[in-house]
């Protein structure tokens, strides 16, 4: 690409423009790879996985979405026996959703396509360059509480 052909210095230089820039490219490279549902499947997932049984609340917080998506979320996950939902024992108000082996076996298929994306989308980077991306992301993100979508 020639200098006449990328976006001026001042965008450039905006991480906020990059970030931005970036999340579309993943985005349509993650269209490509995985049905819709799929990334909403993969987030509550992944997230049952790493913290074990969690409410419906504390997934929408924990992900930034909003309860009534959750719960779509979880309907549709659990009519497919990916996730069980049962009243927590110490509060009968308030659902508690765990992942089941139907759910894992999904969320392995999942990480595959996730991977697959991250591959084409870092293709530019090496090994260690994606490592240390993540890690500055990630603490980017750590100063910022998460928002509903």
């Amino acid at each position: 690409m020639t200098e006449g052909t990328r976006p001026p210095a001042a965008l450039r230089h905006l991480v906020s423009w990059q970030a931005g820039r970036v999340a579309t490219i993943g985005a349509r490279l993650t269209a490509q790879h995985m049905p819709l549902e799929g990334r909403s499947d993969f987030a509550v997932l992944a997230s049952l996985e790493e913290s074990g049984s969690l409410s419906q609340a504390d997934l929408g917080r924990l992900l930034g979405l909003d309860r009534n998506n959750v719960n779509g979320i979880v309907v549709r996950l659990e009519a497919d026996a990916l996730v069980a939902r049962e009243a927590d024992p110490a509060d009968r108000r308030r659902n508690v959703v765990t992942v089941t082996p139907a759910g894992r076996a999904r969320l392995a298929e999942l990480q595959e396509h996730a991977d697959a994306v991250q591959g084409e989308l870092l293709a530019g980077l090496e090994r260690a360059e994606r490592a240390q991306l993540v890690h500055l992301l990630d603490k980017v993100l750590a100063t910022h509480p998460a928002l509903p979508a």
